[in-house]
């Protein structure tokens, strides 16, 4: 039996936040969806606190002596010495290589310019080993929709023979994708980040039981939409359509439920023009507030902190789309996404609820930390999803990506 969605489809259908003249198909009032300026103590009464943090499936290689980090003492405290090895998984250890991040980048999207109608970007943290089916569907799923969009994948693993061999499907068919290791120094340069991370490499910082790769990587998104401009999308997110007219755009999670305004937002999907003042504002919360001892802090609880602060000022000109937009269930209700029709009954909601997402849904977030063990069941909504949007059908290239 599915659980009856807490989102009503009458409310929330019609309905985003808006700014200026930034339209979206399908918008209607958004009257009843402006969110008044609200305390996190009110944000807690009207939902359940999210999970704990699953450890990440992430490989880090044998710490070895790094010359790309000099402000690195060797000397460090073992708990910093968990620094030096996460920064050295994140980025190249040849000084040559990471300096080339910007012409890479720069590169990619000039070659691509009169083609390449929306950029996306990526991260992925993690070693190559925990790359799956799930994230090989996500691409094809975004390039489905975008055909002729850009993917930058922002990545040191990826970055290599074996990432590129992952990604060869895609290139082969025409797609636009690539990989480039990141320049962490200059991503974060000219912004907060940057004092942040100085911080950080001196062993000044207490990165607490958080993984820090996780908080790394809701920093690089931050900085790569500031500094280049585009669509950010987790790895564990399916698109349904497509974001070209979608413009400064950030996507609310849950609702309040007496008030109907949002409670949350999330930034696993985020829309944003270059060095937009909102994305700015973003990077310094991280800085000024950063802790790692709580979950979700410097990542949902930062954009919706720094949102409720700055939505009613001028200057900012962005949208809040409802949760419909990228999350139409919440992280504790993903598995009926992945679960067919056992009766009737669910058989009726699955019919209901894939309608509801194909007219109002751009993406669907899966919520991997909760969903990377489950398995897409026949007549499921994320399997007729895939099969509406995939671009190797009836192929065995998704079935070899995990031999790869």
């Amino acid at each position: 039996m599915y659980a009856v969605e807490e989102q009503d489809p009458s409310v929330i259908s019609n309905t985003q936040l808006k700014s200026d003249d930034n339209t979206v198909a399908g918008a209607g009032d958004s009257s009843r969806f402006i969110s008044v300026p609200h305390s996190p103590e009110n944000e807690h009464r009207h939902m359940k606190q999210e999970p704990p943090p699953v450890v990440s499936n992430t490989h880090l290689p044998l710490l070895r002596k790094s010359h790309s980090l000099p402000l690195i003492s060797e000397d460090l405290p073992v708990k910093n010495k968990k620094v030096l090895e996460v920064l050295t998984f994140m980025e190249s250890s040849d000084q040559l290589r990471r300096g080339e991040f910007r012409a890479k980048v720069k590169e990619f999207f000039s070659k691509n310019e009169s083609s390449c109608k929306v950029r996306f970007f990526m991260t992925w943290i993690s070693s190559l080993n925990s790359f799956s089916e799930k994230e090989f569907h996500s691409i094809e799923t975004l390039f489905s929709t975008h055909p002729k969009g850009c993917l930058l994948i922002v990545s040191n693993s990826m970055d290599s023979n074996h990432g590129r061999q992952i990604l060869k499907p895609f290139l082969e068919k025409g797609f636009r994708v690539t990989s480039i290791s990141p320049d962490l120094k200059y991503l974060f340069k000219n912004t907060m980040a940057e004092s942040w991370f100085l911080k950080l490499t001196r062993g000044d910082l207490d990165v607490g039981y958080v993984p820090l790769g996780q908080n790394l990587s809701n920093l690089l998104r931050l900085c790569l939409l500031y500094k280049f401009g585009g669509v950010y999308m987790d790895t564990d997110v399916m698109v349904l359509k497509s974001f070209s007219k979608l413009k400064n755009s950030i996507g609310a999670q849950t609702l309040d439920l007496d008030s109907k305004n949002w409670s949350r937002l999330n930034n696993a999907v985020m829309v944003f023009d270059k060095m937009h003042p909102l994305v700015y504002k973003f990077i310094e919360e991280f800085a000024l507030t950063f802790n790692g001892n709580k979950w979700g802090h410097n990542g949902p609880y930062l954009v919706s902190r720094v949102v409720s602060r700055l939505q009613d000022r001028p200057g900012y000109n962005f949208t809040i789309l409802p949760p419909m937009a990228f999350y139409p269930v919440n992280w504790n209700r993903v598995r009926n996404l992945f679960r067919g029709a056992k009766n009737e009954t669910d058989a009726k909601w699955l019919r209901g609820k894939l309608r509801q997402i194909r007219s109002q849904s751009y993406a669907v977030h899966l919520w991997n930390k909760q969903s990377r063990k489950l398995h897409i069941e026949e007549g499921s909504i994320v399997g007729k999803i895939l099969l509406n949007h995939c671009v190797f059908c009836n192929s065995s290239t998704t079935k070899s990506v995990a031999s790869i």
